[in-house]
């Protein structure tokens, strides 16, 4: 078994009610459960990811100081210890193998910038588990999962993105990300249960 399904960014400050919440984040949530419950047994490793932010600075610019433009800087989201940096309610980790903070003092969008409590990348993982195809889900479409999707091919796996896991800040942006993927070399596909 060499395949893994990374989630991205499933969080209290993505969904609804967050401080950069998107629609349909609680049901995406809840639809990414449901699949780790049928399909674990799929996957070597499953790794989730989280913004893990710095509270005492603007790590790195990614806080805005005045009005955030939404493509660099953002609202304060995703502060370390906070109940917006959680996983969602509708998210169960009970089959996560690995989970991975990034952003920590600096912009990350990518879950291959994070890291496990431990210090193990994800370049490791995928190294240490034989890793070749890699699922992806979460959240938002348009930003970290995109920016995981095509760093995953960039390190030579085959990714699958799972359209139905997965959702966006905007349609047109997200639709953007995802053809972007799939002319990377990355396969759209929805789950089958």
């Amino acid at each position: 078994m060499t395949r893994a399904l990374f989630i991205v960014d499933v969080q209290n400050d993505f969904t609804e009610g967050g401080a950069l919440g998107v629609a349909g984040g609680d049901d995406v949530a809840s639809r990414i459960s449901a699949h780790v419950a049928a399909h674990r047994h799929e996957y070597a490793i499953v790794v989730a990811s989280r913004d893990w932010h710095d509270a005492d600075n603007d790590n790195g610019g990614h806080f805005a100081a005045g009005e955030p433009d939404f493509v660099q800087t953002w609202p304060v989201h995703c502060v370390a210890g906070t109940a917006g940096a959680e996983y969602d309610d509708h998210f169960d980790t009970s089959a996560v193998s690995h989970h991975l903070k990034k952003g920590q003092g600096k912009p990350a969008y990518s879950l291959f910038e994070g890291e496990t409590d431990e210090g193990v990348t994800v370049v490791r993982l995928l190294e240490e588990h034989g890793i070749l195809d890699i699922d992806v889900v979460g959240i938002a479409t348009d930003y970290c999962v995109r920016a995981s999707a095509l760093d995953a091919i960039a390190a030579g796996r085959h990714v699958r993105v799972l359209t139905d896991l997965v959702a966006g800040v905007a349609a047109e942006t997200s639709d953007a990300a995802l053809a972007e993927i799939a002319h990377a070399g990355g396969e759209l596909t929805k789950t089958v249960d």
